[in-house]
């Protein structure tokens, strides 16, 4: 049974992004800079996202877990789940999160178009389509990637999102924006106007 920090122990962890990676093994802490969300954006994407007590945010591709963990510490009130289609990133996310003892994060091995995107409240993406595009980096060539896919998956969040009602929130990072709707309307940004954060009027 993983060991679980405490405390003082636990809230190390949160201090820097060097000090979260800690929890994964070095081939994945490797992947951070291109790939896993940096802490301060966690921080500042949990704020803006945690309107209300249990509040249900969706990351969608949420590979190890790096924003669902720290968002849920950051904002202990409100529900993080992250979806995750590639299963050994969904392992890893839940052993940092066993090892932290979050309890309000949760990772759901599937597509994001197996979900019912009312089953949730606001959002995060992190540009999870991009490895689709030739020429990008990967994480690992464990799924297809393809223009066509890239161009599908745009769509479909595209679609989603423009059901949901009024008030719904969505942050951005590093995304092309493809795939939101125009009634989003941004109400602020940070990290150079990548990190980007919208509510539906």
């Amino acid at each position: 049974m993983p060991r679980r920090f405490q405390g003082t122990d636990q809230s190390g962890y949160f201090h820097s992004d060097e000090a979260f990676n800690k929890l994964y093994s070095p081939s994945i802490a490797a992947l951070d800079a291109r790939h896993w969300t940096p802490l301060s954006v966690s921080r500042s994407a949990a704020q803006f996202l945690a309107t209300a007590d249990k509040v249900r945010i969706l990351d969608i591709g949420s590979g190890v877990g790096k924003f669902c963990i720290p968002a849920a510490h950051f904002a202990p009130r409100a529900v993080f789940y992250g979806v995750e289609q590639r299963q050994q990133l969904v392992y890893h996310a839940e052993q940092a999160r066993e090892k932290l003892a979050i309890e309000n994060a949760h990772f759901i091995h599937a597509n994001f178009t197996q979900l019912d995107f009312r089953d949730y409240d606001h959002f995060y993406f992190f540009n999870a389509f991009f490895e689709n595009l030739d020429g990008t980096d990967k994480i690992d060539d464990s799924i297809d990637y393809s223009g066509e896919l890239f161009n599908y998956y745009n769509r479909y969040l595209y679609r989603q999102l423009n059901q949901k009602p009024p008030g719904t929130r969505l942050v951005t990072y590093h995304s092309l924006e493809d795939e939101i709707p125009p009634d989003y309307h941004m109400v602020g940004s940070q990290k150079n106007d990548q990190l980007r954060f919208w509510v539906k009027v």
